[in-house]
């Protein structure tokens, strides 16, 4: 397969995404910037990120160009979960965990060659921000009806435990990071999880009324079982990519466990 969108709905790794033909065109056309972000909101990646890493790696090996976003700034806040608020670590908490996810970055993506991998922090374009900038640069292009539409919102708001304001002010945070990487790298791609679809598609209408710019989003599948369960936790809880929080061994042995019915799909996905 040449192709490189081809190669990626082969091994299931495509969910969603904007106009296909468009991004197939930019991605045949000349070499494309994109990026992908992960929040430090634990001190390790997890078996779920590695599946956005493999799509950037398959992107990468294309010849386009990976931002790999640590997100310094948006981890201090944690994107809206399905059930309950995030409790929230300290600054020097999750500046440690930042450090940590960018060295198991830097061993996942190539950081040489003709297209090297390149790390970004939003915390470096967020952190001086003031609230007035924030409110009259960015939050007037969003409107509140479509913020509140956002699946994890709307089921968040029907919930008894509702959800706060710095929570539901995610989704303008990872916009703006998409719109600065668009400005600062040219970046015409962002690609994440299923889950994030909402704040993807933020970030793109962002750019279009900012900068009159059209670019694209595209997501991988949240990975489930053959039976349709939730995919991933050992006996001693995540799948984590550091050896010191799940062994080698504990790491080996959970893909080994793998129903066969998963093996061939989760083949595809994961190598």
């Amino acid at each position: 397969m040449t192709d490189i969108l081809d190669e990626l709905q082969w091994r299931g790794l495509i969910a969603q995404h904007t106009d296909i033909d468009a991004l197939r065109a930019a991605l045949t056309d000349g070499d494309v910037t994109f990026y992908c972000g992960f929040d430090p909101t634990a001190p390790s990646l997890h078996h779920g990120h590695l599946v956005a890493v493999k799509v950037m790696r398959h992107l990468q090996l294309a010849g386009h160009h990976p931002l790999a976003l640590v997100g310094g700034a948006t981890g201090l806040i944690g994107d809206p979960r399905a059930k309950g608020e995030r409790s929230l670590n300290t600054k020097d908490v999750v500046a440690g965990w930042a450090v940590s996810l960018q060295e198991q970055l830097e061993n996942l993506l190539d950081f040489s060659g003709d297209n090297p991998a390149r790390i970004v922090n939003n915390l470096d374009w967020t952190q001086a921000m003031s609230a007035i900038d924030f409110l009259r640069d960015l939050g007037k292009h969003f409107r509140m009806g479509t913020m509140l539409s956002k699946d994890i919102v709307a089921r968040r708001l029907a919930s008894d435990e509702g959800i706060s304001y710095t929570e539901f002010s995610y989704q303008v945070l990872q916009a703006n990071d998409y719109l600065e990487l668009y400005r600062r790298y040219g970046c015409t791609l962002e690609v994440g999880g299923n889950d994030q679809w909402g704040n993807l598609v933020g970030g793109m209408d962002l750019i279009h009324k900012v900068e009159g710019a059209s670019v694209h989003v595209m997501t991988n599948p949240l990975i489930t079982k053959a039976d349709g369960t939730k995919f991933g936790k050992s006996e001693g809880g995540a799948i984590w990519l550091n050896p010191e929080m799940l062994s080698p061994y504990a790491f080996y042995q959970f893909w080994l466990q793998v129903d066969d019915a998963d093996v061939v799909r989760f083949l595809k996905v994961f190598t």
